[in-house]
């Protein structure tokens, strides 16, 4: 289950928005996900509340994890064992890795590791590891060293693998990515014959055009020439919208909007992992928003989060929902404010 921060001002802050069931979130909200969120969220000025009501928890038990590259400077500096301790008295359920060492704070063995993560109730979910590389064939990549990562992960108990790298290894043609979808689907066969999920993590770029088709989006491709059965997707909620916001024209200005949720809401079984990260709308940046710590942005992760759990009877019990942000001013206050956010979102009730 999702635990109560052992952190006494954070319990504290989160008992106030009655965490258990009472009303939670002080202020209205700024939620940004169309009519559907209008019509059951009070809009206006922007809060860190964005989860008034009294119905059950948006975020599901046991379910809230962290990327823990959103805290390499805590993790290098510090090293693994004050990192997860913090991240224990946040309340936070699971990590997601992204490597395995901790820089100048010393070497850990993975089953240390992996001990050391049970001992703080922390599950290791998910592992970050790139795609290819090339000109060195003794990179650890999937590519390169596919047993290795996998005998890695193993060590660790991980139930899902992946990779953050979009799949340009062989261009941006639809031919290319077909050729991509042909590694991953091996990749995939590979991680199921140990028990584990191969997953692809996405940025902006993958739902962009084909350089030789511009009327096909080469996310399409990736999931078409992919095995459902073999690949699955991490959607980075944020990335995805901002490539709603960068790609809803093809390139010669003709629309082809889509909305990150309908993928997932079409096959929500190919979709077992989620970056929560935010950001606030802004037009004039390149990818339409800034990214922010989560509850200070413009995502609205209240009617995003409830959606997806709620489109199968195992939605609250399969998907699991990571925070992350590229480079926070201060990791621990990022993590620490993400988990009594989330924590505080509420279910709209009619009524409420």
């Amino acid at each position: 289950m999702s635990r109560t921060p052992k952190d006494p001002e954070l319990a504290s802050r989160l008992s106030r928005r009655n965490v258990l069931g009472v009303a939670a979130g002080a202020t209205a909200a700024t939620l940004l996900s169309g009519a559907a969120a209008r019509a059951t969220s009070p809009q206006g000025g922007k809060s860190p509340g964005h989860g008034h009501g009294k119905g059950r928890a948006v975020l599901p038990p046991g379910r809230l994890g962290i990327q823990l590259y959103s805290l390499r400077d805590k993790v290098s500096t510090l090293g693994f064992a004050p990192v997860f301790a913090e991240l224990e008295k946040y309340g936070y359920d699971e990590i997601e890795f992204a490597g395995y060492t901790q820089g100048s704070a010393g070497a850990i063995t993975l089953p240390q590791l992996k001990r050391l993560a049970k001992d703080h109730g922390l599950n290791p979910i998910g592992s970050h590891v790139g795609y290819y590389d090339d000109s060195n064939p003794g990179a650890y990549t999937f590519a390169q060293n596919l047993t290795k990562v996998l005998d890695e992960a193993e060590a660790l108990g991980l139930k899902h693998i992946g990779t953050a790298s979009g799949p340009f290894r062989h261009g941006s043609t639809v031919d290319g990515w077909k050729r991509a979808a042909e590694d991953f689907n091996t990749y995939g066969a590979a991680a199921r014959k140990r028990g584990m999920k191969f997953y692809q993590h996405n940025h902006a770029e993958e739902f962009s055009f084909a350089t030789d088709d511009p009327k096909v989006r080469l996310y399409d491709v990736l999931l078409a020439e992919t095995d459902p059965d073999l690949v699955y997707l991490e959607m980075d909620i944020y990335w995805a919208f901002c490539a709603q916001f960068r790609f809803g024209k093809r390139v010669d200005g003709t629309p082809a909007p889509f909305n990150p949720i309908d993928y997932v809401l079409e096959q929500p079984h190919r979709y077992p992992l989620f970056h929560v990260k935010d950001g606030t709308r802004n037009d004039a940046a390149r990818d339409g928003y800034d990214m922010t710590d989560v509850g200070d942005g413009d995502i609205d992760y209240k009617n995003f989060m409830s959606r997806v759990t709620a489109r199968t009877n195992r939605g609250r019990t399969y998907h699991h929902w990571q925070t992350e942000h590229d480079n926070p001013v201060d990791s621990f206050a990022f993590a620490r404010k993400s988990s009594e956010h989330l924590h505080s979102l509420r279910e709209s009730r009619c009524g409420d």
